[in-house]
């Protein structure tokens, strides 16, 4: 079982390490870090990861997952990282994302008719790209499997192992990361945040969010004509 997880500057780390945590830990799994080279690619919290296979060296995968973060805007507009991702797409038995990579996905023309999900700031642009939204913790729709905003990777690995190695696998690998989560407080999502909250962190994330809806629709109307 061969995973690839695409890696890129300016993405989010847990968006990848989250799954990558989960996935390093089944059974005769292989998992790859991928990018155009092997120079360590920054994150956007400041430390950087190294990659462990280029884009040219990259065998067929079972597994390829696009992880989300700040600079899925710059890959919307990426044609190699684009054409590397379709050209795997075609032969994997799954094609999986978390947070915004399911953007990444729809600009590579792999979402449309069905069904995805994303982080809640931005899950209404993948309209754009002609793909159904679901607000959901980890939506499935053939052989594509998504997750949600950043944290939502742990339960998206958990769904993928499940898929590809059985329930009691996946449960064994949730204990061995004693994955039971019980956060300080309710609200880590808008339907259940206290108003006031969303409204604060809506507010912050504007720009960047109108920026990223801007490129959206950019490669949105250059899919289309």
């Amino acid at each position: 079982m061969h995973i690839g997880l695409l890696l890129y500057p300016r993405l989010t780390q847990l968006d990848l390490t989250g799954p990558l945590e989960v996935f390093a830990r089944m059974p005769d799994a292989q998992v790859s870090l991928v990018w155009k080279s092997l120079d360590p690619v920054p994150c956007d919290s400041g430390f950087r990861i190294v990659p462990t296979v280029r884009f040219a060296d990259c065998p067929d995968l079972d597994v390829l997952c696009v992880p989300g973060g700040p600079g899925q805007i710059e890959l919307m507009s990426d044609r190699s990282t684009l054409d590397f991702i379709r050209s795997k797409a075609e032969t994997c038995r799954l094609v999986t994302s978390v947070c915004t990579g399911s953007l990444v996905l729809a600009v590579a023309g792999l979402l449309k008719g069905r069904k995805a999900t994303c982080h809640w700031s931005s899950l209404d642009q993948l309209a754009l790209f002609g793909a159904i939204p679901v607000d959901a913790r980890v939506v499935r729709d053939g052989n594509l499997i998504s997750g949600a905003g950043v944290t939502s990777g742990i339960d998206f690995a958990l769904t993928v192992v499940a898929e590809l190695c059985g329930e009691a696998t996946a449960k064994e690998i949730q204990l061995q990361m004693e994955y039971d989560p019980a956060p300080p407080f309710a609200g880590g999502t808008p339907r259940t945040s206290d108003p006031a909250i969303h409204a604060s962190v809506s507010g912050k994330i504007a720009p960047f969010i109108a920026r990223r809806r801007e490129v959206s629709e950019a490669a949105a109307r250059a899919l289309a004509g």
